[in-house]
């Protein structure tokens, strides 16, 4: 779903403390409570503390715990107190106050830091605010921002952090021991060994209608022994189909065309353009605008603007998709997205299923009506890592127009396999509608991607060259029921008649 670059992490950290209205008063005390030593900690952060040795000497608390942290504490709080802010994270929340994104992550926050005297403003204005003062204070770090946050004092209860993280593991314990009790998918060893290049690569561009830009495509064509099919990979939130491009390479040297289409509302670029303060995050509207772009490709085909001449059947088409892609993907397939799970679990941060893509998710709600765009070509799918909880109507899978494939890291953090994928796929009635999961064993959120001329094929790749060949007909060196898809290196593990 995400790719995070440094700068987003020191952003999100700053996030955290970042909830009010009006400032009254400035936070002069940042209290750690400890429930589980039965204490606290009280760091002072007022204006006369100009440093993290100044807020040592007048707090007792940490004047205690340097003396026995060996004298080790100062430099681990001027690391976190006095480390700077990237210049662009101010120009970031100036273009992002009121998005639905940065409201459901300070949301988020807003359920770990209290801060005494004021109400939570979800907003985000305050705490564009509090960076622009610190900024002209000539203190854009963050004991900086905290001494500009309204109220008196900041309270961090550790326990919930601490129970937050244990609903994060508690949402992979079942994909973990399902995947430990099933026996991994055989491997087929020519499926293994490095790609000899029988494809060409090209980079092209059409005019879509729904959108202002042009879309970008990356283009892998086999030199010969074409099967005449079309594959689709759909990146994630602030990707690019550079990172899947070993997945492209997989099914292109099995004589499949493959395109990899750029979704500018929420790709990579973007990314990069929102911390700069150019651009908002992304949208609920990209929930709409995803799924058409992959639409106006296809359209592109039909009408002869792409790959003239070329005999390609869009008539079946196949479309991968990991993150955001894979919701992307299952969009296509004709799942219907409905607002009741969205309206129901949004607001409730102890949900025993809340999980961190549920911040992307919360933040499609007002999009949500406009968000069925099935495409009645699309006739495969593989859905990697998918953010569907909340989203689509469990009902909705049992008519898909084709048969998915989803595919779930025991170890992903960002969408975990429990809630994710386990659940839906058992509740939903889809594996008595022929769809299937895999889960693959250790893999988190990224490490299931594959770029360009990496030395071994994608890990995923001959999973993906299965289940195509076997949804679309094809022969080949492998289908998913055959079996012979599976990795050296990473237990790929079909778990579908364990739930």
């Amino acid at each position: 779903m995400l790719r995070f670059s440094p700068r987003l992490a020191v952003l999100v950290s700053s996030v955290a403390l970042s909830f009010s209205a009006a400032p009254a008063s400035s936070v002069e005390r940042l209290v750690l409570r400890m429930p589980f030593l039965e204490t606290s900690i009280t760091i002072n952060i007022d204006d006369d503390a100009q440093a993290a040795g100044q807020m040592i000497r007048s707090s007792p608390d940490l004047a205690d715990l340097q003396s026995a942290s060996g004298g080790q504490l100062l430099a681990l709080l001027e690391k976190v107190f006095l480390a700077p802010l990237p210049i662009e994270t101010k120009a970031f929340l100036e273009g992002s106050t009121g998005q639905p994104l940065l409201e459901q992550a300070l949301l988020a926050a807003a359920s770990l830091v209290e801060l005494e005297g004021v109400e939570l403003d979800s907003s985000g204005r305050m705490l564009t605010d509090a960076l622009i003062r610190a900024d002209r204070n000539g203190q854009a770090n963050v004991l900086g921002f905290l001494r500009e946050m309204p109220g008196e004092q900041a309270t961090v209860d550790l326990s919930r952090v601490f129970s937050v993280m244990n609903r994060l593991i508690a949402n992979q314990i079942e994909g973990i021991a399902l995947a430990k009790s099933t026996q991994a998918a055989s491997v087929t060893p020519a499926l293994q060994a490095p790609l000899q290049p029988s494809w060409t690569r090209s980079e092209l561009r059409i005019d879509v209608d729904h959108r202002s830009a042009q879309l970008r495509l990356l283009v892998l064509q086999p030199k010969a022994a074409r099967n005449g099919r079309l594959a689709v990979i759909s990146h994630g939130l602030w990707d690019d189909p550079e990172s899947f491009e070993g997945w492209g390479e997989v099914l292109v040297s099995a004589g499949y065309t493959v395109f990899m289409p750029d979704h500018p509302g929420s790709d990579f670029n973007q990314q990069q353009s929102m911390l700069a303060g150019d651009q908002p995050p992304p949208g609920p509207e990209e929930l709409r605008l995803r799924p058409l772009d992959v639409t106006a490709l296809l359209d592109a085909i039909d009408q002869g603007r792409l790959l003239a001449g070329q005999p390609l059947n869009t008539e079946s088409v196949a479309v991968i998709g990991h993150s955001w892609g894979g919701t992307t993907s299952l969009q296509l397939a004709g799942a219907v997205p409905t607002d009741q799970k969205l309206r129901a679990r949004c607001a409730d941060q102890n949900h025993s299923e809340r999980n961190i893509s549920w911040v992307l998710q919360c933040s499609w709600l007002s999009g949500i009506h406009q968000a069925g765009l099935s495409d009645s070509r699309v006739g495969a799918v593989v859905a990697v890592s998918p953010p569907v909880r909340l989203l689509f109507d469990p009902v909705s899978s049992r008519s898909l127009q084709a048969k998915v494939l989803l595919v779930s890291g025991t170890r992903d953090w960002v969408v975990p396999s429990g809630p994710e994928a386990v659940v839906p796929m058992r509740s939903s009635g889809a594996l008595q509608a022929g769809h299937r999961l895999v889960l693959a064993e250790g893999a988190d959120h990224f490490s299931l991607r594959s770029f360009r001329n990496e030395a071994r094929p994608a890990a995923v790749g001959p999973l993906l060259l299965a289940w195509l060949n076997e949804q679309l007909d094809i022969s080949g060196a492998v289908t998913f029921t055959g079996g012979g898809w599976g990795d050296e290196t990473v237990r790929l593990v079909d778990v579908s008649n364990k739930l």
